[in-house]
């Protein structure tokens, strides 16, 4: 192709709560003029600036120009839960173990994390939006704890270390008396992840690579040996497109029919006081993703991160339209009212102050798209629902693959599958959508 249009823009639904807890941003600035760049990226979330950090590692002279329809952690990026995982973390499976080269994959993973971890002593970013404590795989149920012991035991087979705690430590560390055990590990980093977005931007500007935002692209096209990145407001000319859009690459009519447009949706408390501070009890922060993977993430965060608040995230609900609707917030929004009740009795009936829907993107077959789309255009997509680790990962990725450098990243992006296709709509989206509401039902105590 020598042309690409984007039929959709991002649309979301609620806010992005991480990045609203922390105050307002300075006026975005706008791309609104024509200029030029050895680089563009096109999104400024996980991946888009990662691409843009590695980028300036392996060509510092270089001119990376970085275009962000929206601001920067409004976006997926502030709308994850924070959790930088270096384990598996199958969302397909029963226990999250994976069914490839997990020995691989964790090393890859714990890449992404010293990544982030460079980034964040580069840019002075606040340590307090990266924070390696660790998470714990909360059990609920009989069914979960085999879960737990299952993926114990896999991680024991990699020379992993885990820790179990009995229901009194679960309680000590969360108040909650909802969960009989946990399964800790300690490689997690939990971020704040508006937080550390926003400190990677300015980090960029700081380097003179402007990230442009409310700068929507509407489409690109060839021009003789370069390409014309156009807004709409201005353009860019560049030799390189790099599209870290996650799910938005179908938009531009890549891989069409092949991705899986899904949401998840969450809630955040108001700040607590000092009387509900008190009822709770509990640390200040820690990260519960569920023994089973369609359960319930809860995490705790304190006025280092934004205030002392609880954020549940629940529900998931396939929209090959790329838009939530109001009814799947506001369903979920009722689900994860009541996970919070049972977790937090002390606090029941605490009424949300934040509710939002968070766009993801998988591949059936577990694969993203990392890879050179043609000459000039690279992509550094598809996270399966890894945000965090993947994201910086397929960002790493594409810099690489358009610098021509070759890494352990890029060999392994290189080496996966196309994305397999998807069953024709509308059997996609019923059974799809089928198939989510009763393995949340299975969960239904996790």
């Amino acid at each position: 192709m020598t042309s690409y249009a984007a039929k959709r823009l991002p649309v979301h639904r609620g806010p992005a709560a991480w990045s609203a807890i922390l105050g307002a941003q300075p006026p975005a600035v706008v791309l609104n003029n024509k200029t030029t760049a050895d680089f563009v990226i096109v999104g400024a979330g996980f991946a888009g600036l990662s691409a843009a950090r590695r980028l300036k590692q392996l060509q510092p002279d270089a001119k990376v120009v970085v275009l962000e329809a929206g601001r920067v952690a409004e976006g997926a990026a502030g709308r994850n839960s924070g959790f930088m995982i270096d384990l598996p973390h199958d969302l397909a499976s029963d226990d999250y173990a994976g069914s490839g080269d997990d020995r691989v994959m964790i090393n890859l993973n714990r890449q992404a994390i010293d990544f982030a971890r460079s980034a964040v002593e580069e840019f002075d970013i606040d340590r307090n939006f990266f924070d390696p404590a660790g998470k714990v795989n909360g059990a609920a149920s009989t069914t979960a704890e085999a879960n737990n012991h299952s993926y114990a035991k896999h991680l024991a087979s990699l020379g992993e270390d885990s820790q179990v705690l009995d229901p009194q430590q679960m309680y000590e560390l969360t108040g909650s008396r909802h969960y009989n055990s946990g399964l800790y590990t300690p490689g997690t980093v939990m971020l704040q992840p508006a937080g550390y977005i926003r400190g990677i931007a300015a980090g960029l500007w700081a380097q003179d690579s402007p990230v442009y935002e409310c700068s929507p692209v509407t489409g690109f096209e060839r021009d003789g040996l370069s390409w014309t990145v156009r807004t709409e407001q201005g353009s860019v000319s560049t030799g390189t497109v790099i599209l870290t859009v996650n799910g938005h690459l179908e938009s531009f009519g890549i891989e069409r029919g092949r991705l899986m447009q899904l949401f998840l949706f969450a809630t955040m408390t108001p700040e607590l006081d000092v009387g509900a501070l008190a009822k709770l009890g509990g640390q200040p922060r820690w990260g519960i993703t569920p023994s089973d993977p369609m359960g319930t993430t809860m995490r705790r965060i304190d006025t280092a991160q934004g205030g002392n608040r609880i954020i549940t995230r629940t529900c998931a609900a396939l929209r090959p339209g790329m838009t939530a609707t109001a009814h799947d917030l506001a369903r979920a929004s009722r689900v994860m009212q009541r996970k919070f009740d049972q977790r937090f009795p002390q606090l029941a009936g605490m009424e949300m102050q934040h509710h939002w829907a968070g766009h993801l993107c998988l591949s059936l077959n577990g694969v993203s798209v990392t890879r050179e789309v043609e000459q000039g255009v690279y992509s550094g997509c598809v996270q399966n629902g890894l945000g965090t680790t993947r994201g910086t990962l397929t960002g790493i990725a594409a810099a690489e693959l358009a610098c021509g450098h070759s890494s352990e990243i890029t060999r392994h992006f290189e080496a996966e599958d196309q994305p397999k296709r998807l069953p024709p709509q509308p059997f996609r989206e019923i059974g799809a959508n089928t198939v989510l509401r009763w393995k949340e039902w299975k969960a239904s105590e996790e």
